[in-house]
């Protein structure tokens, strides 16, 4: 093993423990990998970056604007509605509407909008008809993931290996060559979603009704006129936490101060609001020791003239690579940035019990926020977090019409006919997917469906720097033999047992290290090594790219290892073993799958 071959384990290595420990995002944990592999000479500057040329980037970019016209303009509304609007209380029956439609979705359309819309209308329509929400977010996101498997454009990674084939000469995917394998695996996966799943999925109270219950808890204290506490800090008057109580928030007036730094000074008139640590008020807090703090009722939610309430209730999901991730909640600063008070936190099912100023925020982390009316339509394509929440919030259990909160009309057909015109020009061969999705997002600007600047936000770049630095980090073990030295090792292991088990080993080991880091990144990485293979042993390639390519996006046995179960994470309440409860099954299930069927459509 030379020295280059060493420094790249080393430089993966660090760079796998730092994914999983979640030090940085991922973005920039593989970008400075990729620098310095750069700076050290392994790659020189033109290969490093080489990936952000792929035409794969432009595709995706464009993708993610057509996914999202087609939610701004109601038609993933108005499927949501056609889907959930049966009276039924089996469970099953509802999973058997639910997810073939979902996957039908998210195989012509990016699932993260599909789960996006899902979240919410689901667990909206499981409040009213009195369902437990836990049995349907886990299979809605499995069921998205599934439909990604059976097209060209139904996920990123397809993408990326269609650009990686034509990059190193070979012929690219056809739309719907990944069918033959896909749509077998996502047949046994909508079974096992139907009939299996139901029996493993937790069953568990809606995270909305825990947090209102808690709020039930919230003891307001007012400071009046005279009282000692006034122009002190919250230190220095020892509020911040006392007798099993710890400050939420100060509302002053027409402001909400969430969470309180210690320096705050206290005013005449702050309405200081404490919730109990544990959840369990045993006692009503004595004032006794605290001269002019008066305990009062915590007054309704204020109602304006249209009879809306002022303030929403919101749940927000923080997105991996946010830059919420590693700040603590104090300096987040959602007051400020988003008019939201922090008012609850949920890490892997359940509530962060402490002061919430301190706090540092990971990714999958739940936050509800108490927030300004329009929160939604406002940053609903933030780069901070998922909102798994509806519009108006979700205190009250109403359900908003479609009408209220889509234009539908003239938006939603041409955004309907763009995802069709895409679709037959890319599976008829007409015109290159990157140059389909600019035309159609062209289209979509022309008729003022999405305006520009709408167009941008709705673009991932966390995702498309990851892959392009993948890639990036792929040409390195390729160029430095590193990619053949694997290769080799995995030939040694399984050769001997014939062909289809160095398919099973490639099958392994992409499935393993797509859990460890992204479903994107474990493509690029793979793809050398699978090369190597090909090359060593003599067999035709194309097989172990498609093998790559499916198992890569099969990740359903940690929330962490695909966005759209991070998605759910805390919306279903889920813990973390619940995942690989549910998915376990099916992941090696659909793994024994891709092993038997790919030798067969693609010989190899």
């Amino acid at each position: 093993m030379g020295f280059e071959q060493l420094l790249i384990f080393v430089v993966l290595l660090c760079a796998f423990i730092g994914l999983a420990i979640d030090l940085w995002s991922p973005d920039a944990i593989l970008l400075t990998a990729l620098a310095i592999l750069t700076i050290t000479g392994v790659l020189s500057l033109e290969q490093a970056f080489q990936g952000f040329a792929n035409t794969t980037l432009i595709a995706l970019a464009s993708l993610y604007v057509v996914s999202t016209a087609m939610r701004e303009s109601g038609a993933l509304d108005r499927a949501s509605a056609f889907i959930l609007g049966q009276e039924t209380r089996s469970i099953q029956r509802i999973l058997l509407r639910l997810c073939p439609s979902v996957s039908l979705y998210s195989a012509f359309l990016n699932n993260t909008p599909v789960v996006a819309m899902g979240i919410p209308a689901i667990r909206q329509w499981a409040l009213k008809k009195n369902i437990v929400v836990s049995k349907l977010l886990m299979p809605l996101s499995f069921a998205a993931i599934l439909g990604g498997l059976c097209t060209l454009i139904g996920t990123s990674t397809n993408l990326i290996t269609h650009g990686l084939l034509q990059s190193h000469g070979f012929e690219g995917l056809s739309f719907f060559e990944l069918a033959w394998v896909g749509v077998p695996c996502a047949f046994v996966g909508l079974l096992y979603l139907v009939f299996i799943s139901p029996m493993l999925t937790p069953s568990r109270q809606d995270i909305r009704y825990e947090e209102e219950q808690r709020r039930n808890l919230l003891v307001e204290i007012e400071v009046t006129e005279g009282a000692d506490a006034i122009g002190k800090t919250i230190k220095e008057a020892g509020l911040d936490e006392f007798q099993a109580f710890y400050l939420s928030r100060i509302n002053r007036k027409d402001l909400e101060i969430a969470p309180v730094p210690k320096e705050e000074k206290l005013r005449r008139g702050d309405h200081l609001l404490y919730a109990a640590k544990g959840g369990v008020a045993a006692t009503v807090p004595k004032l006794v020791d605290y001269p002019g703090l008066q305990l009062v009722q915590q007054p309704p939610r204020s109602i304006e003239d249209d009879g809306k309430p002022e303030r929403e209730l919101h749940h927000v999901v923080v997105k991996e690579g946010s830059p919420l991730v590693g700040a603590t909640v104090q300096e987040a600063k959602l007051l400020e940035r988003f008019g939201a008070a922090v008012t609850g936190v949920r890490r892997r099912g359940e509530r962060v019990e402490q002061p919430l100023g301190p706090f540092v925020l990971h990714a999958g982390d739940v936050l509800l926020l108490d927030t300004n009316r329009g929160f939604r339509e406002a940053y609903e394509n933030t780069k901070d977090f998922f909102l798994t929440s509806a519009a108006g919030g979700e205190a009250t259990g109403e359900e908003t019409s479609i009408e209220e909160r889509r234009p539908g009309g003239k938006d939603l057909y041409v955004s309907v006919a763009v995802l069709v015109g895409i679709v037959t020009l890319v599976a008829t061969g007409m015109v290159h997917i990157a140059l389909a999705g600019i035309l159609g997002v062209a289209i979509l600007l022309s008729f003022n469906v999405i305006k520009a600047g709408e167009a941008r936000k709705s673009v991932d770049w966390t995702v498309l720097i990851v892959i392009g630095a993948a890639i990036g980090l792929g040409k390195a073990m390729e160029v430095s033999g590193t990619a053949e030295l694997i290769g080799q090792w995995m030939v040694d292991l399984t050769s001997v047992y014939g062909d289809r088990a160095v398919l099973a080993g490639i099958v392994i080991v992409t499935g393993l290290l797509t859990e460890v880091i992204t479903n994107n990144g474990a493509v690029a990485l793979m793809f050398p090594i699978a090369l190597s293979v090909a090359e060593t042993q003599g067999i035709e390639a194309r097989g172990l790219f498609i093998a790559i390519t499916l198992v890569a996006s099969m990740s359903m046995i940690t929330p962490i290892g695909y966005q759209t179960n991070l998605m759910v994470y805390g919306p279903g309440n889920y813990k973390f073993t619940d995942f690989f409860k549910v998915g376990f099954l099916l992941e090696i299930t659909l793994w024994t799958l891709v092993i038997i069927l790919v030798p067969i459509f693609w010989p190899m």
